[in-house]
């Protein structure tokens, strides 16, 4: 592996001893004006970073997000299971993985990530077993692994929960078999799908999730030489194959990052251009923003964002599974809602424990009313600075975007989350007039 680029590197003991003592300080009042090219997805770069795994050949992953915490982490999770990992300042991502020569992933590097689980299926689909220790991630809910394992058992795997670990073994090789989730599982279909891919015969996995990420993985399996047809689907069916080829692979860009950006855009006014991105990707959010009075316009791979100084209007939201309105902008969405004019709804149907930045927000003047799953959102004339703390990764970005247009002041704690979803957050926001800083 020759790299051209400047090479990032990856240090283990740094990345599972990550400070939590970092700050970010923002003064509100700016309006954002300017240009925010969008990164590639996480939720996408870290399951193809896992697929990795499915193939003794080289593996190129263009327009990989490289200086996220996670995308490190999980190169550094790679790396102990025998995987050549490089990653570059451009956005490179070179994996080699010529053959398993570990098949534990120890708690001190996954305890952070939730992503960790995805490696059971690739490594029991090439070598036959896997060690992996149960996930960590954000404090957003209950998130249960139960129908990963269910549906590998079904796959003809052996499964035992020993000492925090998942130990797993399929000594006779995985086989196909027909998986019914009882819920829609981001997680569960992606684990399953590249299971699969090596597995005897034919999988079908019905109730299968439909994000744009998903997707997008089947695509690049697909070009790995795996057979998979009703991606996009609520049913995708996975014919196995002996072997799986390397690829060079382009990334599809964050939706959520793209999402965050244009909320942002939303509350402090000003225009902007987001760039490597796609509208069909955030038909969920570019629908009530532009009935709140938003402009948004498709541009080639661009969006223009742009408020013009209207005030917007509050309006009502339930998060759903793809296609409906992600979870992942309901926090962010939050923050926006409380300076609407008039009231509005946010029901959440994903995670119980996701309204965990309501008391951050209200410290900083919001309105907000939680009853169960539900929170009542009634819009005030500002918000103001106050010192807060993240709880979670979208959570943290919320407060951010809070404090963006809050009078005063904004400190928020605790940003080592934000460090593991959004790239370059501070260069970005700062370049297009963001009065924001670390500390």
């Amino acid at each position: 592996m020759n790299a051209v680029a400047k090479e990032i590197t990856v240090d283990p003991e740094k990345l599972s001893q990550a400070s939590e003592l970092e700050k970010m300080v923002i003064k509100g009042g700016n309006e954002l004006n300017g240009r925010i090219r969008i990164s590639g997805a996480k939720n996408a770069a870290l399951k193809h970073m896992v697929a990795c795994l499915l193939t003794d050949e080289p593996m190129h992953l263009m327009n990989c997000p490289v200086h996220l915490g996670d995308i490190k982490m999980q190169a550094a999770v790679l790396k102990t299971l025998g995987a050549e990992v490089v990653l570059r300042e451009d956005g490179l991502a070179m994996i080699h993985t010529p053959s398993i020569k570990n098949h534990v992933a120890p708690y001190d590097l996954v305890r952070r990530m939730r992503a960790s689980v995805l490696i059971l299926g690739p490594l029991l689909a090439r070598c036959g077993k896997a060690e992996v220790s149960l996930p960590g991630g954000c404090a957003i809910g209950t998130r249960p692994i139960d129908m990963h394992l269910d549906a590998l058992t079904q796959m003809g795997a052996e499964i035992k929960l020993e000492q925090g670990y998942v130990k797993a073994s399929a000594p006779n090789g995985l086989r196909g078999a027909e998986i019914n989730f009882s819920k829609i599982s981001v997680g569960a279909t992606e684990n399953i799908m590249m299971a699969a891919t090596l597995a005897k015969g034919i999988t079908i996995i019905n109730n299968a999730a439909r994000e744009p990420e998903i997707v997008d993985q089947g695509e690049a399996l697909i070009q790995m030489g795996a057979k998979i047809t009703g991606l996009g689907t609520a049913k995708i069916v996975i014919e196995g194959v002996e072997r799986l080829n390397g690829i060079s692979y382009d990334i599809v860009p964050d939706r959520i990052e793209a999402g965050t950006y244009m909320i942002a855009v939303a509350m402090t006014g000003g225009k902007v251009v987001l760039e490597n991105t796609r509208a069909d990707l955030l038909t969920s959010l570019i629908a009530p923003l532009k009935e709140a009075g938003m402009h948004i316009e498709e541009d080639g791979k661009d969006l223009i964002v742009e408020r013009n100084g209207v005030d917007l209007q509050g309006f009502d939201i339930m998060t759903e599974p793809h296609p409906g309105f992600p979870t992942d902008l309901q926090a962010q969405l939050m923050s926006l809602m409380s300076i609407c004019k008039g009231a509005g709804m946010i029901t959440e149907t994903i995670f119980e424990n996701r309204f965990m930045h309501v008391p951050e927000l209200i410290r900083m003047g919001a309105d907000i009313t939680v009853h169960g799953n539900s929170a009542l959102v009634r819009g005030v004339a500002g918000l103001t600075g106050a010192e807060v703390m993240a709880t979670d990764l979208r959570a943290s970005v919320a407060l951010v975007l809070a404090g963006l247009v809050a009078e005063g002041e904004t400190v928020v704690n605790r940003i080592y989350h934000l460090n593991r979803g959004y790239e370059k957050l501070v260069e970005k926001l700062s370049a297009c007039g963001a009065d924001i800083r670390l500390a």
